[in-house]
């Protein structure tokens, strides 16, 4: 049984200096099942420097013995699936079904990819053909603290861990107070690998604190964070004395652009899409810009799906969407369908509270919006949550316009039988993603967005990896 109050460091499991302790909640049903220890700046020194020590000699580890303990933690994911799927159901929402296939599938996909890199990635190469005798080598860029979000557990460490590890890197992972139980259960298989004492370390702690003491310690080299706008700003602040390389991947507000000529199951897609994981995504399509001519039909269709789709406990087997994570987040979500129904949105489809027959746990109504517009707080500000908002457009040049009209550039959708449209627009469109017709990115597909949404980060695969190295130039080889 894991003693959840304790940290990763150094290649054991240790009792933190810090003593302060929260309750992680289960927001099915808000009652707190376990404890953890938010980590003093003591305890995040002594990560550091276990990171620090380790790094010289596994900085210079061979691609085969990455490779090998890489695979070697893939068999122990693998063989811990189920357990780790009932974690993170339990301490983030994510209902079971769910949990065993995309949540938990996407660490092991990341992982995977991150292997199929790391065995054809080029560490070392001449700069040309003109010039044989100058090398460019591709060095891990030292200690990285990597600090993650509570809404995608496992893809979102496995896209950093790995990759850094692969890199030649060594790590202190933060992962959010909210659902950090997946996080150490992943220390758990790691420490069952074999991997050399110091490579990977944990601590748990809030953003003031632990987080915070990362972004600015300065035997940090590295700081990759994904979370929210506000966040990202504060870490790039922190991290700005030593100068460190700072990776965000931040917030989102997804513009999906339907046209008249769009394939039938577009409309039902992109609900469904907006509202998968009880619309806690980053990349979710969030806002559906639709061509005049298929309005009314769109809205029609997106109160339909909204009123059909299920609400229920995480523990239950279904495809239901599950609570949001936090009495917090709760909060916030109902503030901004408050406000909605206040500056004039036409409400569709749910709306303030939550779902009848569940008194109790953080479930929020599947919401629709109409008549949306630019002025509106709902049409800027990431919800969050399982809100969706509608609005009409004429043409293609205004699709474009409205769809750019934000501070956020992470993901962006169109649905139309004219592919040369689409290619058209995908190229207009500023955000780091684009997805046509409900194709999804494949693997090794580049994670990461523009503007607000982040920057100096590319996540998964090849991109990975090159976000962990630095590049040196040796002449006269």
């Amino acid at each position: 049984m894991m003693d959840t109050t304790k940290f990763y460091i150094n290649g054991k499991w240790v009792t933190p200096e810090g003593t302060q302790t929260i309750d992680v909640i289960n927001p099915s049903d808000e009652i707190g099942f376990a404890k953890i220890t938010l980590g003093s700046e003591a305890d995040t020194n002594m990560a550091v420097s276990a990171a620090k020590s380790a790094f010289p000699a596994w900085s210079m580890s061979t691609r085969e013995q990455r490779i090998d303990l890489l695979e070697r933690l893939l068999e122990t994911y693998s063989a811990r699936a189920e357990e780790m799927a009932q974690t993170i159901s339990k301490e983030m929402g994510a209902p079971i079904n769910l949990a065993r296939t995309a949540q938990v599938g996407a660490g092991a996909t990341h992982l995977k990819n991150t292997i199929r890199a790391l065995k054809t990635f080029n560490f070392e190469h001449a700069l040309g053909d003109h010039a044989p005798e100058n090398r460019i080598m591709h060095e891990p860029v030292g200690v990285c603290a990597l600090i993650t979000p509570w809404n995608w557990p496992m893809n979102q460490i496995m896209l950093k861990v790995p990759a850094a590890i692969a890199a030649g890197c060594t790590v202190v992972l933060k992962p959010s107070e909210i659902s950090p139980l997946s996080a150490m259960l992943l220390a758990e298989m790691i420490d069952s690998t074999g991997f050399p004492d110091g490579v990977f370390n944990l601590v748990n702690g809030d953003g003031e604190g632990v987080g915070s003491q990362l972004s600015k310690h300065p035997d940090i080299d590295l700081v990759s964070f994904t979370g929210s706008t506000r966040a990202g700003k504060a870490i790039t602040i922190a991290a700005a004395d030593t100068v460190k390389r700072v990776g965000l991947e931040l917030g989102g507000k997804g513009a999906n652009i339907i046209f008249a000529d769009a394939d039938e199951k577009a409309i039902t897609r992109g609900v469904r899409h907006c509202f998968a994981n009880s619309g806690q995504s980053c990349n979710a399509p969030t806002r559906m810009l639709v061509e005049k001519s298929l309005y009314k039909q769109a809205v029609e269709t997106a109160a339909l799906i909204a009123s059909q789709t299920d609400v229920g406990p995480a523990d239950v087997d279904g495809r239901q969407i599950g609570p949001v994570v936090s009495e917090q987040q709760f909060q916030k979500i109902q503030a901004l369908i408050k406000k909605g129904i206040a500056e004039g949105a036409t409400l569709v489809s749910g709306g303030e509270g939550r779902p009848e027959g569940l008194n109790k746990g953080y479930f929020v109504r599947p919401t629709v919006f109409a008549d949306v517009t630019r002025e509106m707080t709902i049409w800027s500000e990431e919800i969050f949550g399982p809100v969706l908002a509608i609005t009409a457009f004429e043409t293609e040049e205004e699709a474009v316009k409205m769809a750019n009209d934000t501070h956020y550039g992470l993901t962006n959708y169109i649905q139309t039988s004219d592919k040369e449209k689409a290619h058209r627009l995908a190229r207009q469109l500023r955000s780091g993603m684009i997805e046509i017709n409900g194709k999804s990115g494949s693997s090794g597909f580049p994670f990461g967005g523009m503007k607000q949404s982040g920057n100096g980060s590319r996540e998964g695969g090849v991109w990975g990896l090159e976000e962990f190295l630095e590049v040196k130039s040796v002449t006269d080889w």
